[in-house]
């Protein structure tokens, strides 16, 4: 009886279903970092918003920090242009399928929401349209110039989003070109309205033929001809003279009265040799000295793999080429004249916006020396590849500012103004924590960023490299100009390059409360620091733990150590080292963790572990987890392990003879089941002509799938996987006694007793004994590890319990949770008795990849939280279990199975948030909470009367067979709606909140037939607990 209560734990009431409600939530709340693969931008001078726009189908709009809005296309549509409607809150977007849409930031209910409003669609089999080149807004914004590669120029109106009968032909245009023009002037390359009169706008060919075109008039009232190709055009803002630049990296200046020639001979910049393309030229006047900007135009012998965006202002010869590490895909200039509501004479730009493919980069134009600006947003997350992660909650006031301070240092060279895109109001209230995401990176960098609300800012950034012999090369944002010409200067901070690959960060552990971080390297090395808020100058010392010098014969054929600097080293304010222990064989760092009141640090690789006293700065003990056999060097990848081809052959060939033996097997058992079932059936037609169905069953009972003990040759089982501390009962129920546990790749756990001295910490020496082991049968890697108490609860991390935020661990009946890939088990303590498990492989098939321990409060009782298990597996599959029953109480698809670099980046956090890679530069954020919750909460205010009214009417069949004749068509959504339209006038309030504690909201995508979805989440307790 007690044995089937063991394996069947009571079933979940109707108090604890509803009950489950209030503790768990699955949502995706939203993405931090850079969108990847972006391909244009577009900037509201008026609302101070900025729009990104990305080949996966992506729009994101931003404002002040925490001011954001996004929509997802079809991931198989790119969008290619963006342009904002001014002070209406509306976007157009043109994309690779040849659709138009308008997006406008809408309210509904408490959120406010970026939906899809209009849509319009070139036809296919349209021979004429080919494909959109370029587009172009009208001064007044109530059209859209389309340009196309055949030359053809169509206008969209965006009132009735038709569009209009008016068609400027290619033809037309050329009856007014001069004879000495024969050749096809190609693609529409550039359009550019006139700033002074609306009528007239500039048409820019391929060829490099450039025609003044007045729309009223329907004729050509300039043409210039260009002997180079064009590829960009920008008016002065007189609208007397306008600027063209060209493929040959030259630009010209033209008057806008005279064609016969240019009013100066064309420039090349960085000439006379050959030069790459100018792709954009952008003109301002200022009361000093006019700027010129280009990306582009660079020496192609020299500088021809450069990505550039050059400044030039004027007479005062004030030039700098600004040097990206990756292609800049586009560039604007913030100007005051377009912000103000009057008149100015003077463009008077203030920001250089530049978007490239791997970084957002803000340069200020005011300020002397064109500082870059510190991103509150976009930033960058994989400047350096991140190699691992770790969320932080509830961060002291103490070290917060400390780190915030080191951070402020770093960035001297940084503008001191305010961020200039500052659009809309955040309407929720501000977080009540202080919580840091730590990303360890390949060039040794540990980076601290902001995780507290909705916009990821960068507070610090640490680097380990000054601790070793390494070669460091300068930083990008130091603001110095190389003297050479061109005159480069690095900005940005994307670099994909490392110094030295053995710098990697494998480990983080920070202890918020002793104010303590450690860190562990691919040739592990393990970094003890401490935040200071001072400049120190420091001798570090170093200590050698051999895990491997009892077995005779090993040979280790891996990386060497990083040396260690010798001497004197000043360290900024900052967290500086305390002590560094370096593991020998230096194979990278598997396992990290460290208890800050004890002083003790334990660091596992694929060889072994050690334990480390970093306040005497000595070797406790260490251990070889290699077999006997295995004495050849190991690293941490399957590719080096030694096996040879001759024994590689022979078990291949024996796992083959053994499943022809078993397929024999198997068809021998089936002929005979179908002989005594061929007779039963003889039997049963005799007796009754009338089949019955079997009865069902009771409980259907998941179909358990056979899991075969692992060989230990098929991965690396010495391997090093979790290391935990914990003071509980390990020899008798009456004393607790200090502990370190160890988990392996093969599922053995070793449990070692540690004495640490209460007195004369510096000078008693820290012993530690193996008291006990654990061999799981199934021999699967032990993912994580950790000690209940009487009350279900977790034990407090070191000094939570003296600062009073956590409870004294209470009972004598103390147990441990052993989670491994393929099962959840728990075992009394001290005598080590099965008590619960749940087999996940044996049951779907899946293996944990992340577990975590996540206390879990009621989003309507602040005074009821529980303790459950959070794991993802390697389906991409979320999951929360029960510490006490180990019952499942959550399930939800999170990420795509095959995304394996999501899957291996995800970190939980303590209120149950999660963070994953979904891009090489971008963490998407998502909660498993029905309490915790982090999205954007925001408003947008607008201006009476901006946003036209749209009257949409009914079209006759005969206008619309017309319509149908000339290849166009107009698609409206059903979510257009004229009421709708005609009352919203005033204010759009746009909502995004920290703390949601109401009812779950949906997760909108909308496509381009604007279809909402929700994820569905199943919150499922009746998954039986199985035994083996």
């Amino acid at each position: 009886m007690f044995k089937f209560l063991r394996k069947h734990p009571p079933k979940d009431s109707e108090e604890r279903g509803q009950l489950k409600k209030e503790l768990f939530g699955y949502r995706r709340c939203l993405d931090h970092g850079f969108p990847s693969k972006p391909s244009c931008m577009a900037y509201d001078p008026k609302l101070k918003l900025l729009a990104v726009g990305t080949k996966t189908g992506r729009i994101k709009i931003l404002g002040a920090p925490g001011v954001e809005w996004s929509v997802e296309l079809r991931s198989d549509v790119s969008v290619n242009q963006l342009f904002f409607l001014p002070e209406q809150g509306r976007l157009l977007s043109l994309c690779s399928d040849n659709t138009v849409y308008l997006w406008e930031i809408n309210q509904k209910g408490e959120k406010s929401v970026l939906e899809q409003k209009r849509e319009y669609t070139f036809s296919v089999d349209e021979s004429r349209m080919k494909g959109i080149s370029v587009c172009c807004l009208t001064n007044n914004c109530e059209q859209l110039l389309i340009g196309t590669e055949i030359g053809n120029i169509y206008i969209l109106d965006l009132n009735s989003f038709k569009l209009l009968d008016q068609i400027i032909y290619q033809d037309v245009v050329m009856q007014n070109v001069p004879d000495d023009f024969k050749v096809n002037p190609g693609a529409v390359e550039a359009l550019a309205v006139h700033p002074t009169d609306p009528d007239k706008f500039l048409i820019g060919y391929n060829r490099g033929l450039i025609v003044l075109w007045d729309n009223e008039a329907s004729n050509a009232d300039q043409t210039y001809n260009s002997t180079q190709q064009l590829e960009s055009l920008s008016w002065h803002r007189n609208g007397t003279e306008f600027m063209s630049a060209h493929n040959d990296g030259s630009y010209i200046i033209w008057s806008s009265t005279n064609s016969a020639e240019p009013k100066d001979p064309a420039l090349t910049p960085y000439g006379p040799f050959p030069c790459k393309a100018i792709s954009k030229i952008d003109w301002k006047t200022a009361k000093l000295d006019p700027f010129i900007i280009f990306a582009g135009g660079m020496p192609r012998a020299s500088y021809g793999d450069r990505h550039t965006v050059t400044i030039m202002q004027g007479a005062n010869n004030i030039h700098t080429v600004l040097d990206f590490t990756s292609k800049v895909v586009d560039f604007i200039t913030i100007s005051r004249a377009d912000e103000a509501e009057d008149d100015m004479e003077m463009d008077e730009p203030h920001t250089l916006v530049v978007l490239a493919e791997e970084e957002l980069v803000l340069i200020d134009l005011e300020t002397q020396g064109w500082p870059s600006f510190a991103l509150p947003y976009l930033n960058s997350l994989h400047c350096s590849p991140i190699t691992c992660s770790q969320h932080v909650s509830n961060v002291p006031d103490n070290l917060w500012q400390k780190i915030a301070d080191a951070g402020q240092a770093q960035n001297k060279n940084l503008s001191s103004r305010e961020w200039p895109i500052n659009g809309g109001k955040i309407a929720g209230a501000e977080s009540l924590t202080k919580d840091l995401l730590l990303t360890g990176h390949e060039d040794g960098t540990v980076r601290f960023w902001d995780a507290s609300s909705t916009s990821m800012s960068l507070l610090y950034k640490l680097s380990t490299a000054s601790l070793f012999n390494v070669e460091i090369h300068g930083d990008h944002n130091s603001g110095e100009v190389e003297e050479e010409w061109p005159p480069f200067r690095k900005v940005g901070n994307y670099d994909p390059y490392s110094d030295d690959p053995r710098l990697g960060i494998q480990k983080i552990a920070l202890c918020p409360l002793s104010e303590t971080l450690v860190v562990a390297g691919t040739a592990g090395q393990v970094v003890v620091m401490r935040a200071e808020r001072d400049d120190r100058e420091l001798e570090v010392s170093s200590t050698t733990v051999s895990v491997v010098s009892d077995r005779d014969g090993f040979v280790w054929k891996g990386h060497e150590a990083l040396g260690k600097r010798e001497g004197e080293v000043t360290f900024p304010a900052g967290f500086q080292p305390v002590a560094v222990m370096q593991i020998s064989p230096p194979a990278a760092c598997t396992a990290l963790a460290f208890h800050s009141e004890w002083q003790l640090v334990a660091a596992g690789t694929a060889h072994g572990f050690g334990l480390f006293d970093y306040a005497q700065k000595k070797e406790v003990t260490s251990r070889c987890t290699l077999n006997p056999d295995d004495l050849t060097g190991t690293s941490d990848t399957p590719i080096s392990r030694r096996k040879s081809f001759k024994k590689s052959l022979r078990e291949s060939f024996r796992r083959l003879r053994r499943r022809r033996s078993e397929r024999r097997k198997a068809e021998e058992k089936t002929k005979e089941q179908k002989k005594g079932d061929d007779k039963s059936e003889g039997i049963e037609e005799k007796a009754s002509p009338i089949k019955t169905s079997p009865p069902a069953s009771p409980e259907s009972r998941p179909v358990e799938r056979q899991v075969e003990a692992r060989n230990p040759e098929d991965s690396i089982s010495s391997m090093v996987r979790c290391l935990y501390f914990a003071t509980t009962y390990i020899s008798d129920v009456s004393n607790t006694t200090s502990s370190l546990w160890v988990g392996t790749n093969g599922g053995h756990v070793y449990i070692y007793t540690v004495t640490v001295p209460q007195e004369k910490r510096s000078e008693n020496e820290v012993a530690a004994v193996l008291a006990k082991e654990i061999k799981l049968r199934h021999k699967a890697p032990v993912m994580s590890i950790a000690v209940v108490d009487g009350r279900t609860k977790i034990l407090p991390d070191p000094l939570e319990v003296q600062h009073a935020r956590a409870k004294e661990p209470q009972g004598n009946n103390h147990s441990v949770v052993i989670c491994s890939e393929e099962q959840l088990k728990i075992f009394t303590l001290p005598h080590l008795k099965a008590k619960w498990k749940y087999k996940i492989t044996a049951v779907n098939g899946s293996r944990i990849r992340k577990v975590a321990f996540i206390n879990f409060r009621s989003r309507s009782d602040d005074n009821y939280s529980e303790c459950n298990i959070a794991c993802l597996n390697n389906q991409g599959e979320l999951s929360v279990y029960s510490v006490s029953t180990l019952r499942q109480q959550l399930e939800a698809s999170c990420l795509r199975r095959e995304d394996i670099n999501g899957i291996s980046s995800f970190t939980f956090s303590k209120n149950g948030q999660g963070f994953y890679l979904q891009s090489a530069s971008e963490y998407a954020r998502v909660t498993l909470s029905a309490r915790c919750a982090t999205e954007p909460t925001c408003s947008l205010e607008l201006k009476e009367g901006m946003r036209v009214v749209v009257e949409d009417e009914p079209e006759p069949e005969t206008q619309e067979a017309a319509q149908t004749e000339g290849n166009t068509d107009m698609q409206h959504t059903e979510e257009v709606s004229t009421s709708t339209e005609t009352t919203r006038t005033a204010s759009v309030q746009e909502t995004t909140t920290t703390v949601i504690s109401g009812d779950n909201l949906e997760n909108s995508t909308v496509t381009t037939t604007v279809t909402e979805s929700s994820q569905q989440v199943t919150s499922s307790g009746d998954a039986p607990i199985t035994d083996n």
